[in-house]
């Protein structure tokens, strides 16, 4: 693994990351995954500080979705000795303290998985009355405070399928807000839209990274990446084979997946 100086140093702010074992909020320690025989991360060791926007690229089938999936337990991992910690605790397997979890680390999927029987309002509060208890009214009231910096409020009574799908996208950033999350985890949060619709979620992204907010986003989007990112984690074959600072990384990438992969991404 090629390691350079503390990731963090260029990106959105340049001053929130820290070196990579201090403050982590999430932390993978010797984490493998197998898909039977298919060996999908490889001793794969990250801390992520809080409030750091940490970028994760790499070809198709490189381990990105299944790194990002594995954080909050949607993939389990190999039973190795490997493990990941949240808050310095190993995640929970199952039950409440695995539902509570999800609640602190949000993930946002490609394919945005709102109820489809359910208004944009409903799919907001649903979580935050479900799982944390809140009264009707003040989720609702929360909810339309996040539509309204998403800028959908004024689709709150809709059903999802009358939505574009920027706008389902950015439903679903304000859903995994609304349950107060210490992190977020993106998944290719574009991958799936129009490339009309794919600005106004990345906007939306990039005003959180401004706020500090700390994610994990798997993602092509390079722009974006350089943009707002603190970090770049850059994976292929299941390993991370740099982790840098976005200028470091597209300006001088040192391994050689690295410069094949920009190479071809970054030519138009």
């Amino acid at each position: 693994m090629t390691q350079t100086t503390p990731p963090g140093e260029a990106g959105h702010t340049g001053s929130t990351a820290a070196p990579a074992g201090a403050d982590a909020l999430i932390r993978l320690e010797h984490v493998n995954k197998h898909f039977g025989e298919f060996h999908a991360l490889k001793d794969i060791d990250l801390a992520i500080p809080r409030g750091q926007v940490a970028i994760v690229l790499g070809p198709s089938g490189s381990g990105k979705s299944t790194l990002c999936r594995t954080i909050n337990r949607l993939e389990t991992i190999d039973d190795d000795g490997g493990r990941i910690l949240i808050h310095g605790e190993p995640l929970p397997a199952e039950g409440r303290e695995l539902a509570r979890l999800r609640a602190e680390v949000g993930m946002v999927f490609q394919s945005f998985n709102l109820f489809a029987h359910k208004s944009i309002l409903e799919n907001v509060t649903l979580g935050p009355i479900r799982v944390k208890g809140k009264p009707k009214a003040e989720a609702e009231r929360h909810a339309m405070e996040l539509l309204e910096r998403v800028g959908v409020a004024h689709q709150a009574t809709k059903m999802p399928a009358q939505l574009s799908g920027g706008q389902q996208q950015r439903v679903a950033i304000a859903r995994a807000l609304a349950m107060e999350p210490q992190a977020l985890l993106f998944d290719e949060p574009t991958s799936a839209l129009d490339p009309e619709m794919v600005q106004e979620v990345l906007d939306v992204m990039v005003g959180l990274a401004k706020e500090g907010m700390t994610m994990v986003v798997v993602t092509h989007e390079m722009g974006f990446a350089r943009k707002a990112g603190d970090r770049v984690i850059f994976m292929a074959d299941g390993e991370v084979l740099e982790d840098t600072d976005p200028e470091s990384f597209f300006t001088n990438p040192r391994h050689e997946r690295a410069q094949d992969f920009l190479g071809k991404i970054l030519v138009h």
